[in-house]
């Protein structure tokens, strides 16, 4: 286990906009940073990040936490795998305490296949650099294509020896169970044995957005036509092609700071582009680009740039891939290189000015790309043309977006010489086609969420008693250590029990209010999340007179951590959608602090005075004798006193 020493330098080291911003674009917003939810499709941000706080929420799925709460969330990290790669990037030695027997069986399948695909990556660069086969074909391969040595390590390129169970015979030497080792799909157990899937080849590791391996490709190097050229990692638990790009963990800074990201078709294309310094390119791995891939970019960016080669394969996956740019809400241009050129060659004979320069200038916006290249294909036949002006159409309907589909429809009339009536026309029509898709009741978002959160965090806070429990752990966080004036009702019986009324004004800090008047009606809270925030927040005023929300944030338990959340940025969801300036003034809390506690409080009696008058009614059936009776009735009708005195307080009828 790690040890607690280790948790508390991460928690201070690391800085929840820094983290968030290698996965999510972020824009400055008052104080806070806002950008695009990465747990659900929108365009509208609802993503909150408190640099003050050092907590986040996503107001669309009503996740939150604090930065170790993102990366599990977001990466799927168990909490010590989040603790492990804070550690790694801000350079923190992880101290690790003596694990039980039962905590090490706790490891699940998902980590072991990412150990494994770390060990492969460390070895296959290893042969690279020390086997003499690796220097001599996998180096030498490498070099020749003009990559430097810096480049090669810094992608981690590999070389996978040629026996057929090299890798196999090195894994399990180094300790790692077969099965993994087969489930990763770096090894293939068949009739001939264990065999290496990837032996003889150049190894490229493909990282997630987080560094971490799901999978490799490899390029044979010898030209027998029996053998792919290039080989993947089969599907696994970790590795997803349709969700995965290459590079992608390489660039995302670098697109989230040029706010654009060129994609290409290739691992080299990526590696010589980055090592001339274009930085924010990735690949789509030589596969048809998928929607996940696009919502992955767009994280980092709204803008896209297609690369495509000099020729008709790259012109026709450039096509193919523009119109599911465009459902994705993104703005795409194209990019073709001269004819028998590609990203890599282009980038091996140019300097980095002159590749921006060409990207600049040659990058087309998809209309007047697809324009000229249909147009070119129909010449002067009427037929082509039309044909051309509803595929130009078919893309513009698939914008989200109206008002970029009327600017498009616009343009496209204008370079077709074709009516803008007609094109609207056959705009409506695109959309009549299209079968309307069915409505779900859930919006998919909970199915992504940890079961526990899930279950714990839903309906109940509809009790009237639970939401005021949650507003007093809000108002101890946000305002427990200041000063306020709180008018206080005292009341007593006499001896006829007649109810009576004392009001006074006191003054004293807002948790000691807080804390003597639960203390005087002994109250435990009803929701057990409620009841350990509220006793560290005691206990913290009580040991230390204060409170630092940054630091009560630190909740291994994610439950905590949400409600934390929820209460710390539920002020400022205002700031997301610009409520000024629409006329709209949130009103500052601190202002009536004092007012807030006495109606709290009051509301919260009121509501256990509620409970207790339902519990005595509930034992009128046990009642034995008319004294028991008469003591029942006075009793009700104390409480039933009590009641009215306080709704007075509230300015309620009953």
């Amino acid at each position: 286990m790690i040890s607690r020493s280790t948790i508390d330098q991460v928690y201070e080291a690391a800085r929840v906009e820094e983290v968030i911003g290698d996965f999510v674009a972020l824009k400055k917003s008052g104080s806070n940073f806002k950008g695009l939810s990465p747990f659900s499709q929108e365009r509208t941000p609802s993503f909150m990040v408190s640099p003050v706080k050092q907590i986040w929420k996503d107001f669309s799925s009503g996740k939150g936490g604090n930065v170790v709460a993102f990366l599990m969330e977001h990466e799927h990290f168990t909490y010590p795998e989040a603790i492990e790669f804070l550690a790694k990037k801000y350079n923190i030695e992880i101290e690790k305490t003596e694990q039980s027997e039962k905590e090490k069986e706790k490891i699940n399948q998902k980590e072991s296949l990412y150990i494994v695909n770390k060990f492969a990556q460390e070895q296959f660069s290893k042969d690279l650099w020390e086997l003499p086969e690796g220097i001599a074909i996998g180096l030498s391969y490498f070099r020749e294509r003009g990559f430097s040595d810096e480049t090669i390590r810094f992608f981690g390129l590999g070389y996978a020896a040629k026996q057929i169970d090299y890798f196999f015979k090195t894994s399990t030497k180094a300790g790692y169970l077969e099965k993994n080792v087969y489930d990763t799909g770096l090894v293939i157990k068949n009739e001939r044995g264990k065999v290496d899937r990837f032996r003889g080849r150049v190894m490229f590791p493909i990282r997630s957005m987080a560094g971490r391996v799901q999978g490799f490709g490899g390029r044979i190097l010898s030209s027998t036509s029996k053998i792919a050229k290039y080989l993947n990692s089969p599907e696994s638990d970790i590795y997803h092609k349709s969700q995965i790009l290459y590079g992608i963990f390489e660039a995302k800074k670098a697109i989230a700071k040029e706010d654009i990201c060129y994609l290409v078709e290739g691992y080299t294309d990526v590696i010589q582009m980055y090592q001339s310094g274009v930085e924010n390119i990735v690949s789509s791995s030589g596969t048809a680009l998928t929607p996940e891939q696009i919502r992955l970019i767009s994280r980092l960016t709204s803008n896209i740039v297609v690369l495509f080669d000099g020729d008709s394969a790259g012109l026709n996956a450039a096509i193919r891939g523009i119109d599911l740019i465009l459902e994705q809400g993104m703005n795409v241009r194209i990019c073709s290189f001269p004819e028998g050129e590609d990203p890599d060659s282009f980038a091996k004979s140019h300097s980095l000015e002159e590749i921006k320069v060409y990207l600049s200038e040659q990058a087309k916006d998809f209309i007047q790309f697809k324009t000229d290249l249909l147009l070119e294909k129909a010449e002067n036949d009427p037929i082509k043309k039309a044909s051309t002006v509803r595929e130009i159409v078919q893309s513009i309907s698939k914008i989200p977006d109206k008002i970029k589909q009327e600017i498009y429809l616009r343009e496209c009339a204008n370079k077709m010489d074709v009516s803008e009536a007609v094109l609207f026309n056959a705009l409506a029509q695109e959309k009549n086609k299209k079968p309307t898709p069915v409505r779900k009741i859930n919006n998919g978002l909970n199915q992504q969420a940890p079961s526990a959160l899930r279950n714990e965090t839903k309906p109940k806070l509809t009790n009237p008693i639970i939401l005021l429990e949650k507003q007093i752990i809000s108002i101890l966080i946000q305002y427990g250590n200041d000063d306020a004036s709180f008018d206080e009702l005292l009341v007593s019986f006499d001896t006829d029990g007649n109810l009576i009324e004392e009001s006074k004004t006191v003054h004293s800090k807002v948790y000691e209010k807080i804390f003597l008047d639960l203390q005087q009606d002994e109250v435990e809270m009803i929701q057990p999340e409620f009841q350990s925030l509220y006793n560290q927040l005691i206990k913290k005023f009580q040991v230390e007179g204060k409170v630092q929300p940054e630091k009560i944030i630190h909740q291994e338990d994610p439950i905590l951590g949400k409600i934390l959340t929820d209460i710390l940025l539920a002020d400022e969801e205002h700031q997301l959608h610009n409520w000024e300036k629409k006329n709209i003034f949130v009103k500052d809390r601190k202002s009536v602090v004092g007012q807030l506690v006495s109606e709290t409080i009051l509301t919260f009696r009121r509501l256990l005075v509620d409970q207790k008058i339902k519990n005595l009614m509930d034992t009128v059936d046990e009642l034995n004798s008319s004294e028991e009776d008469k003591e029942f009735l006075e009793e009700v009708m104390q409480y039933q006193s009590l009641k009215k005195l306080l709704s007075k307080k509230l300015n309620r009828v009953i």
